[in-house]
């Protein structure tokens, strides 16, 4: 077998597909390599070429999907290169921080919109759309919250919340993410809710009453339930996405308006995925009438080795096959990453490198360049077919 076979056979293993003639059919569910060698997720002969030209939003939009990132205010607003970057490749914003209670709420009889409203009107004035992150959260919640917010008025600021930013907004977002991570099956829970502060002070039906409020002050936003750690062949993601469906099915019977699922789709690049697992549950999630999004997608490189062009290799290649998974299903609107450029992402805090290296989850590096990551996305965009 040649070195090249050698090296898609292994990967296909880790995929759970076969993608090398003579390999033969990969009948089995289970991933072959659940705690694979990082160096065997590496083909140095894989093809990442792309036809040059057309930006990542352009060929989005070319499949009628929908391509952007999240970004911060600071880093739109005091960095031009980054600005045009984003303009150029993106057709949806999303405000990664600034419209979180944290930063909305300095004090609980305020609102400051100042720079959701900036980012708002940028996205507006370059025509791109815009969208909301996040009404209700059981963490970034301000200062005040526990001193002030207490079973008898939690109700009320909920809704008051909800209806003063989605009204704020009405008309100029394309869709919010009304109730973000309320799934924790390690909790205990029999409906694998989390136990979150909103949870304890109203019980189950806040997230039905979140997307009922939200319905009400907004009726053309897109309501959307954004889960997290949905992705891998993992016990804990088999019980997410067992949990997260039950949600769903749930909220759906009775008449709850929920629209789509959002998916975060944070990747650990050495961690398997398995096709068949996501694409059923994508497929029970549009068998719900229900569009899905991924809504924070990027790829971890905490794990992978030093050299740059191996971990940039693994990266894109987990970027390609994830996205060639889910852009298989035809509910699937939109894509957005967590962030464009490596320059300002998250994961340079949460999940830094031990040995110092930069991280390189995304699909500009920190000088605004396409990297292998932006070839993996656009040659999804490239492959898939159009809605």
């Amino acid at each position: 077998m040649s070195k090249k076979c050698l090296l898609k056979r292994r990967r296909a293993l880790w995929l759970g597909l076969a993608t090398c003639a003579g390999l033969g059919a990969l009948t089995s569910d289970r991933i072959m390599y659940p705690n694979a060698d990082i160096q065997a997720l590496d083909d140095p002969e894989r093809d990442f070429s792309v036809v040059e030209g057309a930006s990542l939003k352009e060929r989005a939009t070319a499949k009628n999907l929908i391509y952007g990132a999240s970004t911060v205010f600071q880093m739109l607003f005091s960095d031009s290169a980054f600005a045009d970057s984003f303009v150029k490749e993106c057709s949806i914003l999303v405000p990664a921080n600034e419209l979180k209670w944290g930063n909305l709420r300095p004090s609980p009889d305020r609102f400051d919109f100042t720079q959701g409203d900036m980012m708002a009107e940028f996205a507006h004035s370059h025509d791109m759309l815009f969208r909301g992150h996040t009404l209700v959260w059981g963490q970034f919640l301000p200062e005040w919250f526990n001193d002030k917010v207490n079973s008898q008025n939690a109700e009320q600021v909920l809704t008051n919340h909800i209806k003063t930013v989605v009204g704020h907004y009405a008309g100029k977002i394309h869709s919010w993410d009304v109730v973000n991570e309320a799934i924790e099956p390690t909790h205990g829970r029999a409906d694998g809710l989390a136990k979150t502060r909103w949870l304890e002070l109203i019980g189950s039906d806040y997230i039905d009453l979140a997307f009922r409020t939200a319905s009400e002050a907004d009726p053309k936003s897109l309501l959307v339930y954004n889960g997290d750690l949905l992705d891998h062949d993992t016990p804990e993601a088999d019980a997410r996405r067992a949990a997260t469906l039950n949600l769903l099915k749930n909220l759906k019977s009775k008449g709850t308006p929920v629209q789509a699922l959002g998916i975060q789709a944070h990747l650990w690049a050495n961690q398997p995925i398995n096709p068949n697992k996501l694409k059923a549950f994508l497929r029970d999630v549009a068998s719900l009438g229900l569009k899905i999004l991924i809504t924070e997608l990027d790829v971890i490189d905490q794990k992978l080795p030093l050299d740059t062009n191996v971990r940039d290799r693994i990266v894109a290649a987990t970027y390609e096959d994830y996205l060639s998974i889910v852009l298989d299903e035809p509910a699937v609107i939109a894509v957005v990453t967590w962030g464009l450029s490596d320059r300002d992402t998250w994961h340079s805090e949460w999940n830094p490198r031990a040995d110092k290296a930069p991280v390189r989850p995304l699909p500009l590096d920190a000088q605004q360049k396409r990297k292998l990551a932006w070839n993996a996305i656009a040659r999804a965009f490239d492959k898939t077919f159009k809605r």
